[in-house]
């Protein structure tokens, strides 16, 4: 087996993998604490426990049979390499659900609250670690994916927490109480604040704009103390008309603290904005060829 061989044979495993160990999570977070605790947390999942309070019908099977059509459409409009593998990841996630978390996993049956909280850092646990490795688990992320590519203008997030906000809404009509719907809420926004610190946690930093008359003193202490580069860029003022630099320079989050200190010493009358940055690459960051 050539080189070419174990690379591609390596990324498979790793693949299935996180599939397996993203399924796992998933499924303790469906089974173990939101199925348990009358909370239907948004997507496909979602709809899968009201169908198990309903009628008794497996999570995982429902799931499975919900994205069928779905697949069939990612495999003519998103091609058939994400079709597949979409398709893998929904079938593990399935079957380790059905198969592998229900007959063994805990049962949580203590504060509603806390079970929102827990579904939901499973839950985006799981997603984290399978959307990091390049799958999706199908449902909404399909359709997240064909609006995009139809009409890239519209504000995709907003669509999906509609039909989140919509799912939760007709949880509380099932299940009969408001507090499943708040609970809902709780659990897809921990979900949501897990996923992303699992994929942007790593790359996340800030992009900082200095206005400053010492910024040559900023800039040289940055490079010199933090080990950042720094970019001079050229401004002009809207009122006055007086062209000026402005200082760029991107850091790590656990660097911020120490840029502003720099940036107080040298001038306590310097003007800086600050930008959230949840991707930054290249020399003393992440890869720019890492996959995001």
């Amino acid at each position: 087996m050539g080189l070419i061989g174990l690379k591609k044979y390596r990324e498979l495993l790793l693949d299935l993998g996180a599939d397996v160990l993203g399924s796992v999570l998933m499924g303790i977070g469906i089974y173990s604490f939101a199925e348990q605790a009358d909370i239907a947390p948004g997507g496909l999942s979602g709809i899968a426990i009201l169908f198990k309070y309903l009628w008794d019908l497996p999570v995982g099977v429902m799931i499975l049979i919900m994205n069928i059509p779905l697949l069939l459409i990612a495999w003519k409009y998103l091609g058939k390499r994400f079709a597949i593998r979409t398709l893998r990841t929904v079938v593990l996630s399935s079957v380790i659900l059905d198969v592998v978390v229900t007959p063994l996993a805990f049962v949580y049956a203590g504060d509603r609250l806390l079970s929102a909280i827990a579904s939901g850092v499973c839950l985006g646990a799981g997603l984290g670690v399978i959307f990091a490795r390049g799958s999706t688990t199908g449902g909404t992320d399909i359709i997240s994916c064909l609006v995009e590519r139809k009409n890239p203008h519209l504000q995709v997030g907003g669509i999906l927490t509609a039909v989140d906000i919509l799912i939760i809404a007709l949880s509380i009509a099932v299940f009969g109480n408001l507090e499943s719907g708040l609970y809902g809420i709780v659990a897809l926004y921990a979900q949501g604040r897990v996923m992303d610190a699992i994929l942007y946690g790593r790359k996340r930093g800030r992009s900082v704009m200095i206005f400053s008359e010492k910024r040559e003193e900023i800039a040289r202490r940055i490079m010199r103390e933090m080990d950042r580069g720094a970019t001079f860029l050229q401004s002009r003022g809207a009122y006055s008309g007086a062209r000026s630099e402005v200082l760029l320079c991107a850091v790590g989050q656990r660097e911020y603290a120490k840029l502003r200190r720099i940036v107080r010493e040298c001038d306590p009358e310097a003007f800086f904005v600050v930008l959230e940055t949840k991707n930054v690459y290249g020399e003393g960051f992440q890869p720019i060829n890492e996959e995001t």
